[in-house]
């Protein structure tokens, strides 16, 4: 099978060791090169010892355990068997026919033919010699029989020729292993057939896998386990010199046991496509001659080039204050100096979001069309807009959905951008240059002739919610769980967002203290005064709100206060500042084998979104699993559930028990009243009932 690639520049990832700067461009072949097997030096040496009779263990573990364990006697022999194939068709293909013979024989198979002789003291009393000296003894008896030397045997000169045909072979055929060769030309077949199911096909992509992922590199793949695994990476090791690429030595440590530092001096600094800290602006497309910027006296920030003002504009989205509480929930100690761009570390949601577009931007704009941000022109822009429907050559803007930034491995696409994702990129670059214009850097924003594609009518997917039905099985699965610390956390969160529909990263951002009880007078019509709680939440954009939060969740929230050692009223003091979701605090009961047992447990601390998420994932498969046999279609939806399923269930719960749409508009945080309007269901269902209706009406036959 022919694969064929695009001809690309990609970053070289070899790392000879974590942390140090080596930038390397290099060219992924337009063809995978040929597939068929080829000979090393090691074939050889190891063959040299098989000719010789002599124990091959030494050998095939120092030069072939990539092809197995030398325990498996099968795999050993089919291994020498398919050697000398090679060797006997490489020496056809050198016109040497009498050598390919030659190698395929088995010199320990053969017995000797020659009859036994006497000894010398046989041979002397047979002929009446015992009273002769030994000189004359063995003159007679060598006349007779041939000198030692003459009498060297069939399978010694088999050998010897044998091993002279190595020789040989060995000075032509023998190649070593290059980082452009196929991984089937160096790899047992079935290993090889493994990787290229993965989308590694040569040797340099091999290694750019393990160095972009780590030590677990091989978990994704079928049938590579971490023996097979172990077993490549020795051979890179052993060849590394030939292949001109190196494992980084962070490839054998666990990524917790690894500095950040350490990551961040996997993806050297350079002009390529590499993440924006990382990126090397070149003096002559800075921006700081920029065709449209703006007199650089009349720039109402302290920037001196595009690159300086695109992290202003994102450094400017969070305050102050929201920054520091940014960096202290990242985990980053406030008392350590601060570098230049550890700020990038910590960003909110939105500041995240800005930058994925404008590093993109940046990179489409120096990389791909050579030219400055601060020249771009209509046009420009307008290709840009072309270029994000289908980023080319894929091969170098794309990657894999959740490579991290340290990796060799990241990208800034994962491929084609729909068109709201489009549109929204186009937004986002649209505020990024009237921020530039409204600080005088730029004299006008070319974006603002674009035109985004057209938005179709919005519409809530109501698919991705909850029936009545569903909701209470849920409940009657989550009610059969263990009173362990996660699950305790589990069926607060699931209330808790059924109950405000709040969004996954407002859950987890939101603390104790962000709850207050309100007591509010009767209005005109009303007999009583309400009370009760409320959560502040800050949604998108940074726009806080607040959302009712019924008693019942609240005093499920003390309870689960209470079990990780806070103190079960929300508004005590002792809970300022701890978080409404936090860590499991029965780890190194529930699972002494983890890691996380071994350190100390802040109650107070909050639980990342992607750790929340995964455990939902998983309780809702749980479910599905134990509803396939009673109602498949509903498994079906069970194990597509996600967090942001919970906040869909609020609304159309929501709107079906009679709550105003305004209200649910303001609850939720939506911005456009369509949206909440989204998720009624009531004319539908109207709708359909009749349909259905008419249907059962229908003349039938008979």
């Amino acid at each position: 099978m022919l694969v064929t690639q695009p001809l690309m520049p990609v970053p070289d990832t070899s790392v000879p060791e974590a942390g140090r700067d080596v930038a390397i461009v290099s060219i992924v072949p337009a063809t995978i090169p040929s597939r068929a097997r080829k000979l090393h030096l090691g074939h050889f040496s190891f063959m040299r010892a098989v000719v010789q009779g002599l124990d091959t263990k030494e050998s095939w573990n120092r030069y072939l355990r990539l092809e197995g364990e030398h325990s498996d006697i099968r795999r050993v022999r089919r291994t020498i068997q398919w050697i000398r194939d090679e060797f006997a068709a490489a020496s056809k293909r050198l016109a040497k026919p009498g050598v390919a013979r030659l190698v395929q024989l088995d010199a320990t198979g053969i017995k000797e033919a020659e009859a036994p002789r006497p000894s010398l003291e046989e041979f002397a009393l047979e002929r009446g010699m015992e009273d002769f000296s030994y000189a004359e003894q063995l003159e007679v008896y060598e006349e007779a029989y041939g000198t030692a030397s003459r009498r060297q045997s069939r399978r010694a000169r088999l050998i010897k020729r044998q091993l002279a045909a190595l020789r040989w072979l060995e000075t032509l055929v023998a190649q070593p292993p290059r980082s452009g060769d196929a991984v089937a030309a160096w790899l047992h077949p079935d290993l090889a057939c493994r990787l290229e199911s993965a989308g590694i096909f040569t040797i340099r992509q091999l290694v750019e896998r393990i160095n972009g992922i780590g030590l677990r590199w091989w978990r994704s793949i079928p049938a590579i386990g971490a023996g097979k695994a172990e077993r490549i990476i020795e051979w890179l090791r052993v060849h590394e010199a030939s292949i001109g690429l190196k494992i980084g030595a962070h490839a054998a440590i666990k990524r917790s046991k690894l500095y950040p530092e350490e990551l961040q001096g996997l993806v050297a600094r350079g002009t390529a496509i590499v993440p924006i800290e990382k990126f090397v602006v070149p003096t002559e497309l800075n921006g700081e001659n920029g065709l449209y910027r703006a007199p650089q006296h009349l720039c109402l920030m302290r920037a001196n080039n595009d690159y300086e003002a695109v992290l202003a504009w994102i450094k400017g989205k969070v305050t102050p204050e929201k920054r520091q509480a940014l960096k202290a929930k990242s985990g980053f100690d406030p008392a350590r100096p601060e570098g230049p761009m550890d700020w990038l570390r910590y960003l909110s949601n939105t500041q995240r979001a800005y930058l994925k577009e404008a590093e993109r931007f940046l990179l489409w704009a120096i990389v791909q069309k050579k030219k400055p941000l601060s020249s771009m022109t209509l046009e420009d822009c307008n290709d840009y807009a072309v270029f994000l429907a289908d980023p080319t050559p894929a091969d170098l803007w794309c990657g894999a959905r959740g490579r991290e930034k340290w990796s060799p491995l990241w990208r800034p696409f994962e491929g084609k951008l729909s068109e709201s994702a489009q549109r929204y990129a186009i937004t986002v670059l649209k505020s990024m240059y009237k921020f530039l214009v409204d600080q005088c850097y730029l004299v006008g924003n070319p974006w603002n002739g674009v035109k985004a594609p057209k938005p179709g009518a919005k519409r809530v997917n109501r698919g991705r919610s909850f029936t009545q039905a569903q909701w209470q099985f849920i409940e009657t699965q989550m009610d059969m769980l263990p009173n362990t610390s996660a699950n305790l956390r589990l069926r607060f969160t699931l209330h808790l967002f059924y109950a405000t529909g709040v969004r996954l990263s407002e859950g987890v951002a939101a603390q104790v203290d962000h709850l207050d009880w309100q007591s509010y007078p009767p209005g005109p019509d009303e007999m009583d005064a309400v009370e009760g709680w409320e959560l502040t939440v800050q949604g998108k954009g940074d726009v806080k709100r607040t959302v009712p939060v019924p008693q019942d969740v609240v005093a499920e929230l003390s309870h689960y206060l209470v079990s990780r050692g806070l103190d079960p009223d929300p508004e005590h003091p002792s809970n300022k500042g701890a978080y409404l979701l936090g860590w499991a605090t029965d780890i190194a009961e529930r699972a002494p084998w983890s890691p996380l047992a071994k350190q100390p447990i802040d109650p107070r601390a909050g639980i990342s979104a992607s750790r929340l998420y995964d455990q939902l994932k998983a309780f809702f498969g749980d479910c599905a699993k134990a509803m396939t046999m009673a109602d498949y279609k509903s498994a079906q939806r069970l194990q597509e559930a996600s967090t942001h399923w919970l906040r869909h269930t609020h609304g159309s719960h929501s709107l079906a028990a009679g709550m105003d749409v305004k209200i649910l508009q303001e609850n939720m945080g939506h911005a456009s009243l369509d949206t909440t309007t989204g998720y009624g269901t009531s004319e539908e269902s109207r709708r359909m009932r009749a349909v259905n209706a008419v249907w059962e009406k229908k003349p039938r036959a008979g």
